[in-house]
C-alpha cells in the first residue's frame, strides 16, 4: 500500500514538474516547467490566494491528475501553458517567468484577446476561486483562510474524506 501512495504522489505532480517546449515560429525557443508558469500566472491573475496561503499550484495538481476531469479539460490546460509562453516569447522574446510584471500583464491582454485565450484564463481563475474557497479538506484553503477572509462559515455538514 505504501508503494501505491508513493506511486500516486509521483504521478500527481508528473505534469507540473515536466517540461513545456516553447516554439517560436518552427524553431524550438526554449524550455519551462507548467510549475513555475502556472504559480506565477496564478499570482498574476488573484495575488490575495497568495497572500492567504493557499495552495493555487497544489490545487491545479489535483485537477491535472483528477479522474472526473475530461482529457479534453486537462489538455487545454496543459496547451494554454504552453501558448501562454509562446505568446511572451512572441512580444517579448523570452519566457513568461522571465517577464517584469507589466510585460506579464500585457501578454495576459493579449491573450486575453483570442478565443482561446479567454477560455483558458476563465477557466484558471475558476480553479483559482475553488481552490481558495473549497473546503480545507482538499488541502489548498488551509486553516480555512479564504473563508475567513470573507467572513463566510463553511457549509455542515463537512465532507469526511475529499472527493477530488
Amino acid at each position: 500500500m505504501k508503494y501505491q501512495n508513493s506511486r500516486r504522489e509521483f504521478l500527481k505532480v508528473g505534469f507540473l514538474s515536466s517540461t513545456v517546449v516553447i516554439m517560436s515560429g518552427c524553431d524550438v525557443f526554449g524550455f519551462t516547467t507548467p510549475k513555475e508558469t502556472i504559480a506565477l500566472l496564478q499570482f498574476d491573475l488573484f495575488p490575495k490566494a497568495k497572500e492567504l496561503g493557499v495552495d493555487t499550484v497544489g490545487y491545479m495538481s489535483i485537477i491535472l491528475h483528477h479522474s472526473r476531469i475530461s482529457k479534453e479539460d486537462k489538455k487545454f490546460i496543459r496547451n494554454g501553458v504552453k501558448w501562454l509562453n509562446e505568446e511572451a516569447v512572441k512580444l517579448y522574446a523570452t519566457k513568461y517567468i522571465k517577464l517584469a510584471a507589466k510585460e506579464r500583464e500585457a501578454v495576459l491582454v493579449s491573450v486575453a484577446k483570442e478565443e482561446w485565450g479567454a477560455s483558458w484564463l476563465d477557466s484558471m481563475m475558476r480553479y483559482i476561486l475553488e481552490a481558495t474557497l473549497g473546503d480545507p479538506i482538499y488541502g489548498s484553503n488551509k486553516n480555512e483562510a479564504g473563508w475567513k477572509w470573507l467572513a463566510f462559515e463553511g457549509g455542515k455538514p463537512r465532507p469526511k474524506k475529499a472527493y477530488l
